[in-house]
């Protein structure tokens, strides 16, 4: 089923101006308090959160990195990422269907001709999309999907994409092509132009069912010049970027997220529900002490994994502040960021899976839905291997030698 333009998500009363790292965190929670207690209802109905992402829109959160020169606050990176991972302890769904809008800053911001968003982004909480991934080719780098000039001015875009988390309700969707150069051009498709077709209820993964990261059809997708960043011919050596590391930050903060929600919510199962094995000798499970013990361990994994990401968050926004990106700064930042990404696809996982070992039997009920932790984790942890993101934290330990530039590090 196609969306409708009836779906795109917006407000028409000015969101507020979050001007303070503060600021933001006090909304994303106040957002997060808001959509915590339907969460479990909308994965088990596989519901779309129109309503949500409407909330979303009004809250402020999606201007926090429109830049000062166009009447934004310019928030952190490290804001940013904190964001997405207090939305995320709350539903991780919503909090990818967020992360791709401020991906999409990025790339904005290297074109002033695309500044026209700005606006619309402050006063009206509109969203960008996803549309990068495909199916078919030989490698995740491999694209088929083109932008070439049109006869006519401007230019077509034409292609398949999956897993297009936060084309639900988006006012434009980031498109990735190859562009007449071979190089990647960036399309921002706005919502209900023509050729433009989004089958999102295509998505039927165990996990995240609530980012209902389906497919986007361009077929011979017009669009004026000012929607359209060509990047030109591929360098042979790629500049230092911190847009990888940034990009895998995010995607940490999800499901650094996910398993504060499965511990926290676990523990809380397991104090008020869980009856205490007999050989314990006491009225609670939560008085066992080897019931403790596995909290205990828990809790210092997932503290210690926080540390790891806000450590990351904290030397990527030292790159950008720097006086220029250098191999140096941003291949620390990468470091860091592979080290919280990969350590979460250990640890977010494993706190999830190991909360119901503490629980008990009556956890898994699917009244209380808390499998939908380790589903959503597992499902999002996937999104790329952290067995290559340690081959290059050890290459660099061994010998010294940077990551590569590619922007899933």
């Amino acid at each position: 089923m196609s969306q409708s333009l009836d779906a795109v998500t917006s407000t028409t009363a000015p969101p507020p101006l979050l001007e303070t790292p503060a600021a933001a965190f006090e909304a994303a929670r106040a957002y997060a308090a808001a959509v915590e207690p339907t969460a479990a209802e909308r994965d088990r109905e596989r519901r779309k959160p129109l309503e949500e992402l409407r909330l979303l829109a009004a809250s402020g959160l999606l201007g926090i990195r429109v830049p000062n020169a166009f009447g934004g606050p310019e928030l952190t990176r490290r804001t940013a990422i904190e964001v997405i991972r207090i939305v995320a302890r709350a539903d991780p769904s919503i909090a990818q269907i967020l992360l791709p809008h401020y991906v999409s800053h990025e790339i904005i911001a290297l074109d002033p001709r695309a500044h026209v968003v700005y606006e619309p982004v402050l006063k009206e909480g509109a969203r960008f999309g996803n549309a990068v991934a495909e199916r078919g080719t030989a490698h995740q780098f491999d694209m088929r999907t083109t932008a070439e000039r049109a006869p006519d001015g401007g230019w077509i875009v034409t292609g398949t994409k999956y897993y297009a988390t936060g084309a639900l309700g988006a006012r434009w969707i980031g498109v990735v092509a190859v562009g007449p150069q071979g190089g990647p051009a960036f399309a921002f498709v706005p919502a209900g132009a023509d050729g433009l077709t989004l089958d999102l209820d295509a998505w039927s993964s165990f996990g995240q069912r609530a980012t209902f990261s389906g497919t986007v059809i361009l077929d011979q997708v017009h669009l004026d010049d000012q929607w359209v960043l060509d990047t030109g011919a591929p360098p042979e050596v790629p500049p230092p970027s911190g847009l990888g590391a940034f990009d895998q930050a995010l995607h940490a903060a999800v499901d650094v997220g996910i398993a504060r929600a499965a511990l926290e919510d676990g523990a809380a199962f397991t104090a008020s529900r869980t009856r205490p094995w007999p050989e314990a000798g006491v009225a609670n499970a939560a008085e066992e002490p080897h019931v403790m013990r596995r909290y205990g361990e828990l809790t210092t994994q997932l503290h210690a994994l926080e540390a790891l990401l806000d450590r990351g968050a904290r030397l990527i926004d030292d790159a950008f502040a720097a006086p220029a990106l250098t191999d140096e700064n941003t291949a620390a930042a990468s470091l860091a960021v592979a080290e919280a990404k990969a350590y979460a696809q250990e640890v977010a996982v494993g706190i999830a899976s190991a909360v119901f070992e503490l629980t008990g039997t009556s956890s898994t009920d699917g009244e209380f839905d808390l499998d939908r932790h380790w589903r959503n984790v597992r499902t999002h942890s996937l999104h790329d291997p952290a067995r290559w993101k340690y081959v290059h934290i050890g290459n660099h330990t061994l010998t010294g030698t940077p990551p590569p530039r590619l922007p899933t590090l």
